[in-house]
């Protein structure tokens, strides 16, 4: 376990994941604001999982996390990221719209950034998201992070907005 909350608890993703990372990665708020990761099937999650958040744990010690509700219902991600194009670690996330509006990308996020002051040796973090995703652009303030311009992804050629948040180490 990484982290747990008052009604979340976040923990590494595993192979047994994939049928919600296969959801997840398909939902169309997804696509429309992440972008497609061409996962169509279940052997399609495994391999982006392995090759991602798990591969990221061994190489860097973080990666995405999985989100489960009190009921242990998976309902999201949210972790650390290191992007090729970004000197510096991401925030990132994405829930299933059901649980969009109930505070819980707040809460994981607000443990995510917790978890990287405590236990990593990172100072700051930094977020993109896209321009017209209000709602992200509203939990990263509300997080304390500060938008710096925008930011070329290249494997998309897109531009989007960035932002940085400096860790407060305890």
């Amino acid at each position: 376990m990484i982290a747990k909350t008052n009604r979340l608890t976040l923990r590494e993703l595993q192979l047994a994941d994939a049928a919600f990372a296969l959801r997840l990665y398909n939902e169309p708020s997804f696509l429309q604001h992440i972008g497609d990761k061409g996962v169509r099937t279940l052997a399609d999650a495994e391999k982006n999982l392995q090759q991602g958040a798990i591969a990221s744990y061994a190489q860097h010690g973080y990666g995405m996390w999985l989100v489960e509700n009190q009921q242990g219902q998976a309902i999201g991600l949210c972790g650390l990221i290191k992007r090729d194009f970004l000197t510096e670690t991401d925030l990132g996330y994405a829930y299933l719209p059901q649980y969009f509006g109930l505070g819980y990308a707040y809460e994981a996020a607000s443990a995510v950034l917790a978890y990287a002051a405590a236990q990593t040796e990172l100072k700051t973090l930094v977020a993109i998201v896209s321009p017209a995703n209000l709602a992200s652009k509203a939990l990263l303030q509300k997080l304390g992070f500060v938008q710096h311009g925008q930011v070329l992804v290249p494997d998309k050629n897109e531009m989007v907005d960035f932002y940085r948040v400096q860790l407060e180490k305890n």
